[in-house]
Parts: C-alpha cells; structure tokens; sequence
C-alpha cells in the first residue's frame, strides 16, 4: 500500500462522512476517507438514471429472485430493479432481529446520500430543550444558538429550498426560491391556515434541491428520478456537493473497498492512533495512522466499530464506559395518516414531476397538551389520477382507452412523521453467533414503539381527517399502514452526546469521552429524535465538529 498516514481519517462516504471530508480538507489537512463499499463516480455510476420506464425488463418493478435476495427491502417500496445496486446485499450483510426493524443500508461512495428523500429541516430551540424540560433521557448540551451558524454554513453550500415561514418551532434556512404547492395545494392551504388562524401550514417542503444559482451544480430538472443518481447536480449529494470539493484541494485521498474493522487506541495516552480496515475484495487487512479520526459509517454501524474497538481496555468496546453504547435507538414512525379527493380543478395539472411535496409542520404539544410527548409533522402531496387508475364500468375497450388518454381525479393524502423517544432498552449489541461474508460479527437489533408513539398514531391519522374535511376534501378516509422500526430510515441515538460521561458517550462536540481524537458525527450521536428529518442536523454538526478539531489540532490538545 501507498501512503498510511495522514493528518485525518474520515469513515464513511455518506453524508456526514462527504462533509467531514470536505472541511477537513478544505482546512489543509490531508485526508483519507474510507468507503466499506464499491466507488460510484458522479454522472457515469447512474447507470440507469437517464432510463425511460420501458428500457427497464420489468418496467421498474420486482422479481422473485429479487423478492428471495432481499428480505428486508421488500417490505417496503424500495426494491426494484431501478436502483437495486446501490442497496446492501443482505445475503453478504446480514443483521440479526431481534424485533423486527428494517434496516436499509448503502454501502457505496455517497452511501445514502444518493438515495436519501433531501427533505432538510432545522432544528429550533424547543427541540433542544425538550428532553431537560420534560424529564426524558439527558439533555442536549447544546442548544440552538450554538448551531444557527452551523446550519447556515452547510445550507449556503448544500442548496436548500423552501419559503420563509417566520415559525418559532421550525427555524428558517438560508433558502434558494421554494418549489411551488400545485392549485390544489394552494387553496387547500389557505383554507386550513384561515380554519386554524394561522396555527397549522401547509407549506412547500424544504429540500436539498437547486431552484437558483449555485456553483458547480444545475437546477432541479423535476425529473423525479432522485434514487437513480443524479446526473445534473440538482439534488445535495456527496457526489455532486461535498466530494468534488474536497477533491479539489488536492489533500483527498478516496480509499473504497475499505471495512473498517475497528479503531486503534492507545491506552497510555488515551487517544485512537489510526485504524485497522479489512479490504471487501481482497480479504487483506491495512492500516492507517492519523492525528484525528471522524467516524460517520451511520448510527447503527457506527456504534459496531466503537464496540469493537479498544475491547481490551473496555469489554463493551471503546465509547462504553458510560453502558449507553449502542443504546437509544430512535427512528421516525410514520405510515399513519389521511386522505381524500377534491372536486373540480378538472381544468388545472402542474409542471413536471416535482420531487417534493407540502409539510405541514409539528402543531401538538406545542401550546397544547396531549396524553403523549412530542408530536409530528406530516408530508404528503396532490396529484391527479394517471393512466392506471380503475375507471367505473369500463375494464376494456375504446371508451376506457378514451377515459385515460385523460388525467383522472384529484386527491390529496398526507402521512404524520411522529418522533420516537430515546429509550435506553431499544437497543443494537453485537452478536457473535453470526457473521457477515468476511468473518465479522453483526448487529442484533432489538427495539420497538412504546404506549407513547402507539398513542400519538391515532392523532396522526384523526387530526389529518379534520384538517383535510375543513379544507373541503370529500371522501376522507384515515389509513395505519402498520410501521416496522427503521422504516423511517432515520436511525439515530447509538452514541449519544451529552454532558457527563457517565450518561453519554460523546460531548458537546462529538468527541468520545474515552478518547477526545474520535469524533462521531453521523446519527448517532442524537440526543433525541425531534420529528422532522435529521440530516441537515447532521451536516451542521459535522461542520462544527471539524471546526473544533482543527483549533484543537492546532492547541496540540489532540
């Protein structure tokens, strides 16, 4: 091998680990950012991105041997023949069950960061206050002051959409011109504004998406294609965003294939001193040496490298000390909602296939108080029925093949995305009876909803019904499609930050108690949930993370 020491080592390509990289290496530090899986290079790894529906065999969708391969893809909409590769093979990375709890992992440069929904929220006070306030878990050491800054350095890079709403419980970002809501979103929304006096919105989502000029990248094409990669830059990615940039000092060095397989520490000086990786092709083991290692392979496979790392000083692995390794396992539950249909507009359709949909932000337990805690957002969107809808009495023939040459009705329905507590029994250890293709062991998983989020499921669905029947949608119906723990595909908590070591396994910020040169910044340091979607939290964090570590590096304290 070529050089094993740098100034940095990054682990994990995904979000997180693309930011991490690129201000590490944009600060002069050379780099090394180590991917477990194959490289996908911008543009010309999107094998199937520029596809018609009809190129595809099975016209995108499933196979039996699909159906076989992937156990746990199938139980959700993500299998298909589209984007199969850039999910893990499940066979080669199994995971134990001990409840049910999908997990949906990509190992490839980018990781999810090619396939992630881009719906990018801050944080507000409340958020950070919540737990302290009301008694759960520990509380947040930081609070939203501290990151403001942060979100708006990452969000003038990354690109981010949406309106300026003035909200208190969900902070404006620094915005690019905001997707637009289509007619019957807009009226649907005024009514529910002027129903509640301004208490409920129905705005357009903030996404990751480019709607004005911004470097290096082009505008959103409303291709709706995002899974498949995206060849133009639109949508945030490490690939379209944060990679190109770190390239572009000539301090990165790119090293896929690569499973980290623990970090090295020093017990005399108590800092980590490199890692160890395992070549996926090759079956060689490697070493690498560095000042400062940021450890952003996600929250669950995150807390696997801590637990095998420095086990002969710790038994539960290095970051176990305070017994909150691997524990607090959060998620967002979801799948419970409304909705209906809308008359008339029958003259109105909108522009392309816009990658986004309304939000309506988080409204209980904010001057109310319900028999739960915490609360939920929704998301969900109108559309008109297209060419596969059933149209009454007409299963053949001219008359039906007339009907739809035609859009069919509107309807509109919207899902509740509620937050999870963090509760020290929902849990990821690892279990030595199963190993993975290359001899390691895996993951068990065990953790579950709790009375709390069964309860706020109900208002999820009954406060959808109302809002939709007083904004004049017909036939209204309420749906629980059943969540399975990690659908959300928002898993967080594994190594959480805190105040005191003996609660947390990180602190403010993000470096292990046990060992100050190892910071975590990907999901798992999450110190609760909130109810939106977490990965523009991720990228402030990161951000500052690296900030703190160059200023440290350059004290000599690391």
């Amino acid at each position: 091998m070529s050089n094993q020491n740098y100034d940095a080592i990054v682990i994990g390509s995904g979000i997180s680990g693309g930011w991490a990289a690129k201000e590490l290496t944009e600060k002069g530090l050379k780099t090394i950012l180590l991917e477990r899986g194959k490289n996908v290079e911008h543009i010309k790894g999107y094998p199937n991105a520029t596809k018609a529906p009809w190129d595809f065999k099975h016209r995108g969708g499933r196979t039996q041997e699909m159906i076989e391969n992937y156990p746990v893809l199938k139980r959700d909409y993500v299998l298909s023949e589209k984007n199969t590769d850039f999910w893990v093979n499940e066979k080669e990375s199994p995971y134990v069950e001990v409840k049910r709890f999908d997990w949906y992992r990509g190992y490839q440069v980018g990781g999810r960061s090619l396939l992630w929904g881009r719906q990018s929220y801050r944080w507000s006070n409340m958020d950070f206050e919540a737990n302290a306030k009301e008694g759960v878990a520990i509380d947040w050491p930081v609070r939203y002051d501290e990151i403001a800054p942060w979100y708006s350095h990452v969000e003038k890079f990354a690109g981010i959409s949406g309106s300026k709403e003035n909200l208190l419980h969900l902070p404006d970002s620094e915005f690019l011109p905001p997707m637009e809501l289509n007619c019957v979103e807009k009226d649907v929304a005024e009514r529910i504004r002027k129903e509640y006096n301004d208490h409920r919105r129905m705005i357009i989502g903030r996404v990751a998406h480019v709607t004005g000029p911004l470097p290096g990248r082009t505008n959103c094409q409303y291709r709706n294609k995002c899974s498949l990669g995206c060849p133009f830059g639109g949508y945030f990615s490490t690939q379209s965003s944060t990679l190109p940039a770190a390239v572009a000092t000539g301090n990165l060095t790119l090293r896929p294939d690569a499973i980290v397989t623990k970090i090295l520490y020093d017990k005399d000086k108590k800092r980590a001193t490199g890692v160890q990786i395992l070549d996926s092709k090759t079956n060689q083991t490697y070493e690498y040496y560095a000042k400062v290692i940021f450890l952003c392979a996600s929250s669950l496979n995150s807390a696997w490298v801590l637990m095998n790392s420095a086990t002969d000083v710790w038994e539960g692995g290095l970051g176990s000390s305070s017994g909150e390794l691997g524990h607090n396992l959060m998620d967002h539950h979801f799948r419970a909602g409304a909705g209906g249909t809308v008359e008339g507009y029958e003259d109105k359709y909108y522009f392309g296939r816009r990658p986004n949909g309304f939000y309506i932000p988080r409204f209980r337990n904010i001057t109310d108080k319900r028999d739960y805690t915490r609360g939920f957002g929704y998301q969900g969107g109108a559309s008109r029925q297209g060419w596969s809808r059933e149209v009454a009495e007409l299963g053949i023939g001219a008359e039906l093949k007339q009907a739809l040459s035609e859009p069919g009705k509107w309807t509109i329905g919207m899902t509740g995305f509620g937050e999870i507590l963090p509760y020290h029994e929902n849990r990821a250890f690892l279990d030595p009876k199963v190993k993975d293709k290359w001899g390691l062991p895996v993951l068990a998983i065990d953790a579950e909803l709790k009375e709390n989020e069964i309860k706020m499921r109900t208002d999820m669905m009954e406060d959808a019904k109302e809002m939709l029947e007083k904004a004049g949608v017909k036939n209204v119906t309420t749906h629980d499609s059943g969540y399975g723990f990690g659908q959300g595909i928002h898993e967080m908590g594994t190594a959480r930050m805190g105040h005191d070591p003996k609660t947390s396994v990180l602190n403010k910020h993000n470096q292990v108690w046990d060992a100050p040169n190892v910071y975590v910044t990907d999901g798992s340091f999450m110190t609760s949930a909130n109810c939106v979607n977490p990965s523009l939290t991720y990228m402030a964090f990161t951000a500052r993370a690296v900030d703190h570590a160059v200023s440290e590096l350059k004290k000599q304290n690391l």
